[in-house]
C-alpha cells in the first residue's frame, strides 16, 4: 500500500480546512476574507503538487478522487453566494419546458409570468434588460435538469455530473498516454472548480466534460467523435473554439475532414430547435461583450489596453487591440494545423491556445478560467495553473479599477512562470 507522505497529508489537510473557513465567510459575503482563503488554499495546492512531481507513484488515483470529492462536498451543500448565473440556468430550463424558445423574449416578458416563483425568479440577472446568452447546448442540459427537478440544487448536482464525466475522460487519455493518473489532481485538487462549480453550479462544466472527451476521441483516431465532442463544448461556452486546430490535423494529400464535418453538423442540430427567433438565437452576446468594454469602439475591458492607460495615460482603440490578437490567434491556429503528427503536439497546442486566448481576453469573472485548466492538467503544463489559481483576485472589491495590482498578479505572475520554465527546458535540451 502507498502510503503518502507526512508533507503530502498536510497540504491535503490545508486545503479541506481552508474549505471549511471559505464556507464560514459566504452568509456575511465577505469577499476579501473568501478571496484570501482561496489564495490560501492555491499555496496548499501548489505544495501538493510539488511533492507530486518528486514520487507520482506514491500519490494513487483513488485517493487523488477521495480528496476531489471531499473538496466539493462542502461547496455542493453550501449556498450559491458570488454568482446568480444559476438562476438564469434554471429560468431557461423552466422556460423551455413551457414550451417556449429561451431566446425570444426577457424574463420580465408577462408571456412567463406563470413561470415566475419566489425562489428563482427574483434572483435572475438582467431580468428586464437581457435575453439569455448561453448557447444551445448549454440550453439542452437547462432544459433536461429542470425537467428532471426544478430547483438550483438539482442544477448543480447536473454540473457536478458533468464534470465527473469530464474527470473520467481526463483519467482515461492519461492512461492512454502512459502517464501516471495521479496528474489528475493537477485538476481535480484545484481549488477553482470546485468553487465555481460545485459551488455556484457553473455552465463551464460542460467545457470541462466535452473537451476532455474530444481529446481522447482525437487521441483514439475518432475524429468524427472528437468533432461532435467539441462542437458540444463550443455550444456550451464559445470559448473552446480555439482549440480546433488543436484536434484537427488535416492529413497531407486526401484531408480528412471528419473531424470539421462533425463539429458542424453538431453545431447545426443542436441550433435547429432554436432558429425561431433567427439572429436573437445568438441572445445577450452582443449586449454582454457592449457591457464588459470588450468591443472594438470601447477596448477597456481588456486587460493590456487598461494597463497601458493607467499606466502611460495612452488609450489604444479597441479595434486595433482586436485585430491585433485576431491575428496573432490566428497565426497560432495556422501553425497548430501544421504541427508535427503525435499526441503529444495536439495536448501542446491545446495548452498554448486556450491560454493565450484567456490572457488576451482577460475574462472579468473567475470561472472564466476553469477550461484551460483541462489541456493543462493532461500536458503536465504547470505555469498555466496559476491562471485559475490567481482568478479570485476577480472578486476583490474594485478590482476592475486596478488592473495593475489583480491584473499583474495574473497575467503577470503567469507570464513571468511561463518565461522561466521556457528557459529551463531550452537548458534542459
Amino acid at each position: 500500500m502507498r502510503m503518502p507522505s507526512p508533507l503530502l497529508i498536510v497540504a491535503i489537510g490545508a486545503l479541506l480546512a481552508l474549505e471549511a473557513v471559505g464556507l464560514m465567510a459566504q452568509p456575511g459575503y465577505n469577499r476579501v476574507w473568501f478571496v484570501s482563503v482561496v489564495l490560501a488554499q492555491g499555496a496548499a495546492y501548489l505544495l501538493a503538487v510539488m511533492i507530486w512531481r518528486r514520487a507520482p507513484a506514491r500519490i494513487g488515483v483513488s485517493a487523488v478522487l477521495a480528496v476531489a470529492a471531499l473538496l466539493r462536498i462542502g461547496p455542493l451543500l453550501g449556498p450559491v453566494i458570488w454568482s446568480s448565473d444559476i438562476y438564469r440556468y434554471v429560468w431557461d430550463g423552466r422556460v423551455q419546458n413551457a414550451g417556449i424558445n429561451p431566446y425570444c423574449c426577457l424574463p420580465v416578458d408577462a408571456r412567463l409570468a406563470d413561470l415566475r416563483d419566489a425562489t428563482v425568479w427574483p434572483l435572475i440577472n438582467r431580468a428586464n434588460t437581457a435575453p439569455t446568452i448561453y448557447p444551445p447546448a448549454a440550453q439542452v442540459m437547462f432544459a433536461v435538469t429542470v425537467w428532471l427537478r426544478d430547483s438550483v440544487f438539482a442544477m448543480k448536482l447536473m454540473m457536478l455530473a458533468a464534470e465527473a464525466l469530464g474527470i473520467w475522460a481526463m483519467l482515461c487519455l492519461l492512461r492512454r498516454l502512459g502517464r501516471p493518473s495521479s496528474q489528475l489532481l493537477l485538476y481535480a485538487w484545484h481549488p477553482l472548480p470546485a468553487w465555481e462549480i460545485a459551488g455556484s453550479g457553473h455552465v463551464d462544466a460542460l467545457v470541462v466534460a466535452f473537451v476532455p472527451l474530444a481529446l481522447l476521441a482525437a487521441q483514439a483516431g475518432r475524429r468524427g467523435w472528437a468533432g461532435v465532442a467539441l462542437g458540444a463544448a463550443v455550444l456550451s461556452k464559445f470559448l473552446p473554439v480555439v482549440l480546433g486546430p488543436a484536434i484537427w490535423r488535416p492529413r497531407r494529400g486526401d484531408g480528412d475532414w471528419r473531424f470539421a464535418f462533425a463539429c458542424a453538423l453538431t453545431a447545426v442540430v443542436l441550433y435547429l430547435p432554436y432558429l425561431s427567433v433567427g439572429a436573437r438565437v445568438l441572445g445577450y452576446l452582443p449586449g454582454y461583450a457592449n457591457e464588459e468594454n470588450l468591443t472594438p469602439d470601447s477596448g477597456r475591458g481588456f486587460w493590456f489596453v487598461e494597463l497601458l492607460r493607467t499606466t502611460t495615460g495612452l488609450t489604444l482603440p479597441g479595434g486595433i487591440y482586436l485585430a491585433t490578437a485576431g491575428l496573432l490567434m490566428l497565426g497560432l491556429g495556422i501553425a497548430a494545423l501544421c504541427r508535427p503528427a503525435g499526441d503529444a503536439a495536439m495536448l501542446r497546442w491545446s495548452v498554448f491556445l486556450s491560454a493565450t486566448f484567456v490572457v488576451l481576453i482577460s475574462p472579468h469573472y473567475p470561472w472564466y478560467f476553469i477550461w484551460p485548466l483541462v489541456p493543462a492538467a493532461l500536458a503536465g503544463a504547470l505555469p498555466v495553473v496559476w491562471l485559475p489559481l490567481t482568478a479570485a483576485l476577480l472578486y476583490m472589491p474594485d478590482a476592475e479599477n486596478s488592473p495593475v495590482l489583480v491584473g499583474g498578479t495574473i497575467y503577470g505572475g503567469f507570464l513571468i512562470w511561463t518565461s522561466i520554465a521556457a528557459l529551463r527546458s531550452r537548458r534542459e535540451t
